[in-house]
């Protein structure tokens, strides 16, 4: 891995090219993105059909379209009992973290009789992307599904792209049964995103569009918001790890491999105050290559959007970090637990060499559908909060609005809105 010093021409140039994996730099893709999206608004499942044959090669019809009961039972027998058994744990924690975020209906009564409050309401239907190309996820299949069910959602729809036999991942769909989805349509790309958004004879239309997908679908997405509700766009993964000379170097190259076999457009990153690790860590990282079956995929990331990063101190090793508002960041340092209160921005922060970052992809509980792009300076991970509605609670009495009438009539006639402070007014003329 290329290895700079830390200066303030550095750090620009390295958000600069990070920058260079946002979806706003495709807009070359934009133009079919679109085309699609008004295909499947015009014409439905006839275009779901033809979209389908075009880029999965499988030949969708009504018929087949919606994954059946036996074909999940299917997959149960293709998997072996012990994976089953790991996804159920798995999908065990995740439910005990998310149950936590459930938020509760409040109300406030004053001495004057007004009563103010706020209602907490799940979405009625939330659609699930789930990726099925370079690799399926099951895993993320349980984070976007389990926080919707915890949430209250009513009715969940996943979509996913079948096979050029029209199969879809026995652990894609293992998962999504565990987590309790309750239909899953055999749709991916551009057009599952649009058929979610606006419906077709088929796929129901739903409220909000969550989980991550190729820049194909991260376009989709931002093209229908408004439309419907989305959990963020996602970019591709990225991993930055914290570090001093305390840092075991074999466990930082292993931390960074992990995301960099993602794709070529992953990015790992390690900002360090200590050279000697720095160097070791180098080392490490062309030693675990050589036995990665995804080989030429993390060397591209690294080659592309991989550094080894040496400040000065660990403030500005911190500022670097915070710059970047990664989606993973691992600490490791003498005193995490310290660091962890500097950062401001990161998806999920994991601390210490115990704590590696697939720990919380598969199995820990918190969700690892995260911001990506630097977009953890104002995003957070999916979670129960992303399926609720909060709806206000208003009710004056006539003493508790005669004390405040006045005021709010002032407050509309200076905005010039006569008709806002005349509907004040009214209730208090003889």
């Amino acid at each position: 891995m290329r290895i700079v010093k830390l200066d303030e021409q550095t750090r620009q140039d390295i958000l600069k090219n990070l920058l260079k994996r946002s979806t706003g730099s495709y807009p070359e893709y934009e133009k079919t993105v679109s085309e699609i999206i008004e295909n499947v608004k015009e014409n439905g499942d006839k275009a779901l059909f033809e979209l389908t044959k075009r880029f999965d090669k499988f030949d969708l019809n009504e018929d087949n379209i919606k994954v059946t009961k036996e074909e999940i039972e299917e997959a149960y027998k293709e998997l072996d009992d012990e994976y089953i058994s790991v996804i159920k744990h798995a999908a065990a924690n995740i439910v005990d973290f998310h149950k936590k975020q459930v938020r509760n209906s409040w109300i406030d009564t004053k001495d004057d009789g007004s009563i103010l409050g706020q209602r907490i309401s799940a979405i009625e239907k939330a659609g699930t992307y789930v990726p099925g190309g370079k690799a399926a996820y099951p895993s993320s299949v349980l984070m976007n599904i389990i926080p919707a069910k915890v949430a209250g959602v009513k009715r969940i729809v996943m979509v996913t792209p079948p096979g050029p036999t029209g199969k879809v991942n026995a652990g894609t769909l293992v998962a999504a049964d565990i987590a309790g989805v309750d239909e899953i349509y055999k749709v991916g790309g551009a057009q599952a995103i649009a058929a979610l958004a606006f419906g077709t004879e088929s796929i129901p239309k739903v409220d909000k569009i969550t989980g991550p997908g190729n820049i194909f679908v991260a376009l989709a997405k931002k093209a229908v918001y408004g439309h419907v509700g989305i959990d963020s766009i996602a970019g591709p993964s990225e991993i930055v790890v914290l570090a001093d000379d305390t840092a075991t170097p074999k466990y930082v190259a292993a931390d960074l491999l992990s995301q960099a076999e993602h794709d070529e457009m992953a990015s790992a990153i390690l900002v360090t105050t200590s050279k000697r690790v720095a160097d070791a860590v180098s080392a490490e990282v062309e030693g675990f290559l050589k036995d990665l079956e995804r080989e030429k995929i993390a060397r591209a990331s690294l080659e592309n959007y991989g550094y080894i990063i040496v400040a000065d101190n660990m403030d500005e090793a911190i500022e670097t970090v915070n710059s970047i508002a990664s989606e993973h960041l691992e600490i490791l340092t003498a005193d995490p637990f310290n660091i962890m209160t500097k950062i401001k921005n990161a998806g999920a922060m994991f601390l210490g060499e115990y704590s590696s970052e697939p720990l919380g992809d598969y199995f820990a509980g918190p969700n690892h559908i995260l911001p990506t792009n630097g977009t953890s300076r104002f995003f957070s991970s999916l979670s129960v909060d992303d399926f609720i509605k909060k709806s206000s609670i208003i009710a004056y009495s006539r003493e508790g609005l005669e004390k405040v009438h006045k005021e709010i009539e002032l407050f509309a006639r200076n905005e010039g809105l006569t008709a806002h402070a005349n509907s004040i007014k009214v209730r208090f003329e003889d």
